[in-house]
């Protein structure tokens, strides 16, 4: 029972264990032409209150998934990222650091994807449908979906092989159509602001999740927090958004937050992982 005058305390952010390791790839393995040691992969995770066992399994499911190489010296086992790895990884990288909250530079076209299968061909619907949400389309109306600005997606189709299924096209909105409607239509926004209000509520105190370990363990808390945000949003065009968009405080925090944990969680990281150099190939 809470006592009177007692605040609740932010909880942790809700992320699964392989969440958490691609932010952990992304900060400490992207780039270095490193493997880390399991070992060692595992003392991190346990600052975060992920058991060893999880930590092994997410390693194995990564490494099956063609995610992770194994390199071995000696009795150790070390995971480097594949070629597969480093591009998902640096996607990852481009929506936190570059793209930002707000489309704050959109040139008012937008990306239409329309699309008609045979009934027999559900599995390849879902699949659609989930590629195009997660590249910030949303559904408009039956069988086609809208996205602000030009998305580049043959390389996504490509391994569906749709062929003929599907139509790609770039428009503007004509009256009476307006863009804001579409927005309205396409997206749901509200939800959207409660993603970023929730993020806000964890993120926006003095004392950020007081229960962590340490500043690595928020540093890895925070970023797979955003990152999970930003992946979710479609990345709509600022001019058609509320003034007081709390995707906006929300990305200054990020940022604030992300400079304030850096320095200890590199020296804390540097501390606990054993790396292995890899050539370049």
């Amino acid at each position: 029972m809470k006592r009177e005058g007692e605040q609740d305390q932010p909880q942790m952010p809700s992320a699964r264990p392989q969440s958490l390791m691609f932010s952990f790839l992304g900060i400490y393995v992207l780039g270095r032409d490193t493997a880390v040691y399991s070992g060692s992969v595992i003392d991190v995770f346990a600052r975060l209150g992920v058991s060893e066992e999880a930590v092994r399994s997410t390693l194995t499911r990564m490494a099956k998934r063609n995610l992770l190489s194994r390199h071995r010296q000696g009795k150790k086992v070390y995971f480097g990222l594949t070629p597969h790895a480093a591009e998902v990884l640096d996607d990852g990288r481009r929506r936190v650091w570059e793209t930002g909250a707000v489309n704050r530079d959109w040139d008012g076209t937008w990306t239409l994807v329309g699309f008609s299968l045979p009934g027999n061909e559900r599995s390849t619907r879902h699949d659609l449908r989930s590629q195009l949400s997660w590249a910030g389309f949303g559904l408009l109306q039956s069988g086609l979906w809208i996205a602000p600005g030009t998305k580049d997606i043959e390389a996504m189709l490509a391994p569906l092989g749709l062929g003929d299924n599907v139509t790609v096209l770039q428009a503007r909105a004509l009256k009476p159509t307006e863009s804001a409607d579409l927005v309205r239509r396409a997206f749901d926004t509200d939800q959207i602001a409660v993603r970023y209000r929730a993020f806000l509520d964890r993120w926006d105190t003095p004392h950020p999740l007081p229960g962590a370990a340490d500043d690595l363990a928020r540093q890895l808390f925070l970023h797979t927090d955003w990152l999970q945000l930003v992946r979710q949003d479609p990345h709509l065009p600022a001019e058609h958004l509320p003034a007081d968009w709390p995707a906006i405080r929300a990305e200054t925090l990020f940022h604030s937050l992300a400079r304030r944990y850096e320095p200890i969680a590199a020296k804390l990281a540097e501390s606990v992982l054993d790396e292995l150099p890899l050539e370049r190939g």
